[in-house]
């Protein structure tokens, strides 16, 4: 019995220790691997989060709107009687593009999240910001260049 006891807590060692360094090889590769998107875009996240912005449904539009660019993924939009933060469902490469694109609207006065495009890129959210969330995601946008 003593025999059998002592190769049953040997062998459940051994087990542990190639569990705990399994476990250690898996965190180690999960910590290598690249961060999605660029510091900007994870500082724009994380200002989002801290700053508990409220996420709208859509924001009021005129043909004097226009945008600041923060990265490819957010910008700032400058509506008919607001400032929004805008972000897209993927990178749009296309603001700085001199073709205007037909922008999708169910509305002519209204760009709603998920439904509507800026530019043929789909927004994926609108956050209502103030005039001082709008000067610190500039700056934030400004480590971009």
């Amino acid at each position: 019995d003593r025999f059998y006891y002592a190769h049953v807590r040997k062998r459940a060692q051994m087990m542990l220790r190639a569990t705990t360094a399994c476990a250690v090889l898996l965190l180690t590769s999960c910590a290598a691997q690249p961060q999605t998107g660029s510091g900007v875009e994870q500082a724009i996240r994380d200002y989002i989060e801290v700053r508990q912005l409220a996420e709208l449904e859509f924001l009021r539009s005129s043909n004097r709107d226009h945008w600041t660019e923060l990265n490819e993924k957010f910008i700032i939009y400058k509506g008919y009687d607001e400032e929004y933060l805008l972000e897209f469902s993927r990178n749009c490469y296309e603001l700085n593009e001199h073709p205007v694109v037909a922008d999708v609207r169910r509305e002519p006065n209204r760009v709603r999240a998920r439904f509507d495009t800026l530019r043929g890129c789909r927004i994926e959210k609108i956050f209502a910001v103030n005039a001082n969330d709008v000067a610190e995601l500039t700056a934030l946008g400004e480590h971009n260049e």
